[in-house]
Order: C-alpha cells, then structure tokens, then sequence
C-alpha cells in the first residue's frame, strides 16, 4: 500500500513577521506635507504664546504719557525702556506694517510665498533618502542649497523685492522709535531684570527665531546637517 503524499505547508508565522518590518519602514519616514504641517502647528502655538504676554493696547496710546524728550540721551532712554516694556506689542505692530506692505503689492507676496515653499519643500522638509529630480537630472542636497540660496540672493537684492522689505522695516522702526521716544515710561511696571537692560525687543525676535528653528528640526532634518 503506498503511502499518502505529503503536501508542502508554509509557515504563516514567517509571513507574518516580515510585514510589519515593510511597514516600519515606510512609516519612518513622513510625507513633507505632514512635516510642514508640524512646523506651522509649532510656530502658531509659539505666536499664541507670545502674543499673551502682550501689554494692554490702551497703555501702548496713553495720551497724558506722551511728552517731548529734553534731550537726546532721554530719547535713547526711553526707547530703550519702551522697547523691554512693549517688545510684544512693537513686534506686532511691525508684523502688522510688513503685512499691509505685502498685501498692497500682491505680485511681491507670491513671490516670497513661492521663495518659502521652495525652501520647505525642496530642502527643509524633503526627506534625506529622496534626491531631488528636475527634468531627469538628479541635484544633490549641497547643488540645492546653492541653487536655493542663488535664487534667494537674486530676488531679495536684485529686485523690488529687496527695497520693499528694507522700506516697510524702515518704516516700522521709524514708528517704533518715534512712539518709545515719545511715551513716558515712569508710570510703566518694569521689573528689576527689565529695568536693568533686560532682554530687550532683539533678544525676544533671537528667541522666536530659536523657537521656529527647533520646530523645524523636530519636523523635519536639519538644514546644516544635510550639508
């Protein structure tokens, strides 16, 4: 009597196994969109943040605080307090000037909205394992950040570009200035490190830019790693 034949059978445990590593690795690595998405969740919860800690606008147009400075060094003196006492209330107001600037020459905006999205796409937020492709040809992470920072140096100083930014920028300092000059800060409540020369309205902007630059980091690689 012959015996029955004996049938092959696979081992579904070994099947299993070897699917959750295909699906491991395609997850470690997120989509830039979801990258991008990240860094912009981080920066608004940072704006928000800093915007709380803003002083009250009535205090900013106190019309019996303002008085003409006697002298230079009292000008200096007061914008220098004005700027550690309402630091968050000027960087909105210069914000708020560079958005009307930008709004009003709307062919200036979608240029630079073009500049950031090339910055965050082509290089922040791309992931390290996926070379960038143009028209079959294959650029490196240093060829990109060379064209990128060409691109960049050509529109900010070789177009109208440029003399838009630095003139709203002149434009919101010179309003700045004019109102710390002017305002009275006796009356304000400046603590001991504030008074002392505290942080100040350019430590605050070093701070913003830390904060964005860790934002980008926990979303995305480091720009000068990938050099």
């Amino acid at each position: 009597m012959a015996s029955p034949a004996v049938l092959p059978i696979s081992n579904p445990q070994s099947t299993g196994e070897s699917q959750p590593s295909t699906t491991t690795t395609s997850s470690s690595s997120p989509s830039p969109y979801l990258k991008v998405r990240t860094f912009i969740t981080r920066l608004l919860g940072y704006t928000r943040q800093a915007l709380s800690n803003r002083r009250p606008w009535i205090e900013l147009v106190d019309r019996t605080a303002f008085s003409r400075p006697e002298s230079l060094t009292e000008a200096a003196s007061r914008v220098r307090k004005n700027f550690s006492y309402f630091r968050v209330n000027y960087l909105t107001l210069l914000a708020f000037v560079l958005a009307v600037s930008l709004l009003s020459h709307p062919f200036t905006l979608v240029i630079l909205l073009s500049l950031l999205a090339a910055w965050l796409f082509l290089y922040s937020f791309r992931p390290s394992d996926q070379p960038l492709v143009i028209m079959g040809r294959t650029f490196s992470d240093f060829e990109t950040l060379i064209c990128l920072i060409t691109v960049t140096v050509i529109v900010i100083f070789l177009t109208s570009v440029g003399s838009l930014l630095i003139t709203t920028g002149m434009v919101g300092m010179g309003i700045v200035c004019a109102h710390g000059s002017f305002r009275i800060p006796e009356d304000l409540f400046l603590d001991e490190q504030e008074t002392s020369g505290g942080p100040g309205l350019f430590s605050f902007i070093g701070g913003a830019a830390s904060s964005a630059a860790a934002a980008a980091a926990a979303g995305g690689p480091n720009m000068m790693s990938r050099v």
